[in-house]
């Protein structure tokens, strides 16, 4: 899963990094004070097979390829402790996004992951995606996020970064929507 130069010595880097946060595991439940809070509920479809897709999908990074980013990860599943840096622009323009999977959500019919910010991440927080298969068979993506401004940047950026945060929101729902009604998977970013 390495894609660019220097891949695998970033990931053996972030590796040995810690969380650049102080609640790990916080999107299980309430969501800190002192962040700014993300939440997103979209519909993707009805059945068991929606179901397994969207997860499969979630899983294996393909919502994160389908959003528009290049994906280096240490593990070709989010499983916790695994280390994914998403990559948006051209290297070496573009802007690293490096996270570790904190948690991971397992029960029959609720799956997903978190993962949290490492080292280099713009902000500083915790993602969590899950898909839900409802009792009436509707399947459901939701997000819960907390973050705030790590570097400079970032912390001048104000609304625009809080924009491109709505922006990626945005396009995970779609990907999601995309991969729960069988639309051919990809290998690789667009």
């Amino acid at each position: 899963m390495l894609r660019f130069p220097g891949d695998q010595k970033r990931l053996d880097a972030l590796a040995a990094a810690e969380l650049t946060y102080a609640d790990p595991g916080a999107t299980r439940g309430g969501l800190p004070p002192g962040y700014r809070h993300a939440r997103r509920d979209a519909a993707l479809g009805f059945g068991r097979a929606v179901f397994e897709r969207a997860v499969d999908g979630l899983l294996t990074w393909e919502m994160h390829r389908r959003a528009g980013m290049a994906v280096t990860a240490s593990e070709p599943n989010a499983v916790p402790g695994a280390i994914v840096v998403l990559r948006l622009g051209i290297p070496p323009l573009g802007f690293l996004i490096p996270c570790r999977v904190v948690y991971r959500v397992e029960e029959p019919d609720r799956r997903g992951f978190a993962y949290g910010t490492l080292p280099g991440h713009p902000v500083r927080g915790e993602e969590l995606f899950v898909v839900r298969l409802q009792p009436d068979g509707e399947v459901r993506f939701g997000i819960a996020a907390f973050s705030r401004p790590a570097s400079l940047a970032a912390r001048l950026g104000g609304p625009a970064g809080r924009k491109v945060q709505a922006v990626f929101t945005d396009r995970y729902v779609r990907a999601m929507q995309r991969i729960a009604e069988g639309s051919a998977v990809t290998t690789r970013a667009p």
